[in-house]
């Protein structure tokens, strides 16, 4: 079944970025090297992309599906537009997307 299940956000200063979540919201986040940290709760998780060359413009919601493939072919059908192709990341794979509103999505599969 597809759900959302991660929410990444652009974050010009990683290290201030989590430092304000931890302090705020009291969040345990996770490095993936030096501009990338999310949390890992199993529920819908937060990611801080600190890399600008790879930031969204603005929250990128990120949907998970159990078929990656089946899920491009089936929002390229629907209409959408691929901005990113399939791509590895460490603990998966996804795509990203604009629905017909101009909306960027992603759709990842777990490893």
């Amino acid at each position: 079944m597809a759900r959302p299940n991660y929410i990444e956000l652009p974050a010009s200063d990683i290290e201030a970025a989590r430092t304000f979540y931890t302090r705020a919201f009291g969040w345990e986040l996770t490095s993936f090297g030096p501009s990338y940290a999310c949390t890992m709760t199993g529920d819908v998780d937060i990611g801080l992309q600190g890399d600008a060359a790879e930031a969204p413009r603005a929250p990128l919601p990120v949907i998970s599906v159990d078929d990656l493939e089946a899920a491009l072919a089936a929002v390229t059908a629907a209409g959408a537009s691929i901005v990113r192709p399939i791509f590895a990341f460490p603990g998966g794979r996804r795509f990203q997307f604009l629905d017909p509103h101009g909306n960027e999505l992603a759709v990842m599969q777990a490893d």
